[in-house]
């Protein structure tokens, strides 16, 4: 299994060291580098070439100028803006520098590390309690459609519940869709919470009706 390294950008030290601390015990994970200002972003991007990039968007320095020139000098790292900020317009202008991901700091532990699988798979994550807000202030479309995705089941989760319907155990899952034991639970806890359900069975039987109800949204759309 590959080691995920993560740089963590923010200017409260207890923070850093907690977010490292969450890394650690996680597993997979390795910190590849911690800074305290949008330079030190830029710095680090350049240097280390994270696979992600954790970032707190209130430091010294212009940071959403941070965020675009850290992705110029290491296209392959992903973005996750983890921030207090509440505002769409903070969320808006990290999405528009080049952000993958946009969780608010009072989110759960699990929800940080399940936001850097779905960036990693190549999704939008915003915190769920807040996209929709998001999504109404998006002009760009593409952004929009892509943030509106990150709401909706997104291609890996109908992937899963699928495998689901067909009686597959997360050990199954993981080697049908190549990603790890531990990335299926992430998923199906996050399928849980968005949902609203309590089990397995009820991610099935609930995903069945979402579908069905898009199906019908198009048909009268």
């Amino acid at each position: 299994m590959t080691t995920i390294s993560v740089a963590v950008i923010d200017d409260h030290p207890l923070m850093v060291e907690a977010i490292s601390d969450l890394l650690q015990r996680a597993r997979g994970f390795t910190v590849a580098g911690v800074g305290t200002s949008a330079s030190d972003l830029v710095e680090i991007c350049e240097r280390n070439k994270p696979h992600v990039a954790i970032v707190d968007l209130h430091m010294p320095g212009d940071v959403y100028a941070a965020l675009a020139n850290a992705i110029r000098m290491s296209p392959s790292t992903k973005m996750v803006a983890f921030t207090a900020a509440t505002g769409v317009d903070s969320a808006i202008r990290a999405l528009d520098a080049g952000a993958s991901g946009y969780v608010l700091k009072g989110s759960s532990p699990k929800e940080l590390i399940f936001a850097i699988a779905s960036v990693l798979s190549g999704e939008t994550y915003i915190t769920q309690s807040f996209a929709s807000r998001v999504i109404a202030g998006l002009r760009d479309a593409s952004l929009r459609r892509k943030a509106a995705e990150a709401v909706m089941l997104s291609i890996r989760e109908q992937q899963i519940v699928r495998l689901l319907m067909n009686g597959k155990t997360n050990k199954e899952i993981a080697i049908a869709i190549k990603i790890s034991e531990k990335t299926v639970k992430h998923y199906m806890t996050a399928l849980m919470q968005k949902l609203q359900v309590r089990n397995r069975l009820e991610v099935v039987i609930a995903a069945q009706r979402f579908g069905e109800a898009q199906m019908a949204a198009k048909l009268h759309s």
